[in-house]
């Protein structure tokens, strides 16, 4: 279903979800996409940390996906004038990327892709990860929830009793958020 399809992979810095990234790749591979460009946001291009050296896991995705990773907003510009995308997707998408999104505010290579891509009229899907998406965020995922175009993997609550506020996505729900948005439809339920 995804033969031939190129897919913006923005990744954002909950950086505790990088280890997935590499088996999210795969999934799209075995689905035949054409190409995933990989596009990061300044923060997962910037620091180490205790998940992830930030050079081993930017030549993972170029190695993976066979592509040079956008990481700035100049790199970023084109991918939507170009309409080189038929879908973006974030994952991890990080409350601060989601502010970002409902606030109009344009300011990582990650947001410029996003941007650009939705002048297309094409779906962009998030997934959320985020220790205040209860809080802070909540509105803001609200509003992008009922924004054409914008589609959300089901998540849960990331730990209920330590981080009450914390939200994640279940990724064994990536694939099919992505062929549902291409068809304009929300995965149900949202809520996992």
């Amino acid at each position: 279903m995804l033969d031939n399809l190129n897919v913006g992979l923005g990744i954002t810095g909950s950086f505790c979800n990088f280890p997935r990234i590499k088996a999210l790749i795969d999934a799209l591979k075995e689905e035949k996409v054409n190409k995933i460009i990989p596009i990061v946001s300044f923060v997962t291009k910037t620091y180490d940390t205790r998940f992830f050296v930030k050079d081993n896991f930017i030549e993972m995705l170029e190695r993976e996906t066979g592509q040079k990773v956008v990481d700035d907003i100049v790199k970023a510009e084109p991918l939507g004038p170009k309409d080189m995308m038929d879908i973006m997707i974030i994952v991890p998408c990080t409350g601060n990327t989601v502010a970002k999104l409902a606030s109009g505010i344009t300011d990582s290579a990650v947001l410029m892709a996003t941007k650009g891509h939705i002048r297309n009229n094409k779906p962009v899907v998030i997934g959320i990860s985020t220790n205040d998406g209860l809080g802070a965020n909540f509105k803001n995922i609200g509003l992008l929830y009922d924004t054409k175009n914008f589609y959300f993997v089901p998540f849960r609550q990331d730990d209920y009793k330590k981080k009450p506020k914390s939200l994640v996505l279940d990724y064994t729900k990536v694939m099919d958020t992505i062929k549902l948005a291409l068809h304009g439809e929300q995965i149900q339920p949202l809520l996992v």
